[in-house]
């Protein structure tokens, strides 16, 4: 069975969460180390066009779910969100990219002690960029991927 591709993901995505789809959100990487979200500015334009705080946010929170299909897929679990943080650095004046990556050896113990213990803490960090590539904001979030049986 291959992995699921980036269409598929963002579709998986907007259906499993609907208000994705309004945001324009879409998965533009998905490997089993780093996965990548897009965020339209519009329409996730504020008062002052912007991106609105709580878009970026989204854009980022949605990656440690996209590692639960890619490096961290594991049959019958799921991943928990527990807390994140976010940084803003700049207004988002345009698109921007939210993305996150894991080094193949936590990726590793992460699975193994999922599969030992029935769960697994990990630590998420992403960087929101705009299309010249400038951080906008970061965020680090603590997940744990949980076997549900």
């Amino acid at each position: 069975m291959s992995a699921p591709g980036t269409d598929d993901l963002t579709a998986f995505m907007h259906t499993m969460i609907p208000i994705t789809a309004a945001m324009g959100v879409e998965v533009l990487e998905a490997s089993r180390t780093t996965v990548a979200t897009r965020l339209p500015l519009a329409p996730n334009a504020n008062h002052l066009g912007t991106s609105y705080a709580g878009s970026l946010f989204t854009a980022a929170e949605l990656l440690g779910g996209l590692l639960a299909s890619t490096g961290l897929a594991l049959e019958g679990a799921v991943p928990v969100v527990r807390s994140v943080t976010i940084d803003f650095r700049r207004p988002a004046t345009g698109d921007v990219v939210a993305r996150a990556s894991l080094e193949d050896a936590e990726i590793e113990r992460i699975l193994a002690t999922a599969r030992e213990h029935g769960k697994a803490d990990f630590e998420l960090v992403a960087e929101i960029t705009d299309a010249e590539g400038v951080v906008v904001a970061t965020t680090r979030g603590d997940y744990q991927l949980r076997r549900l049986h």
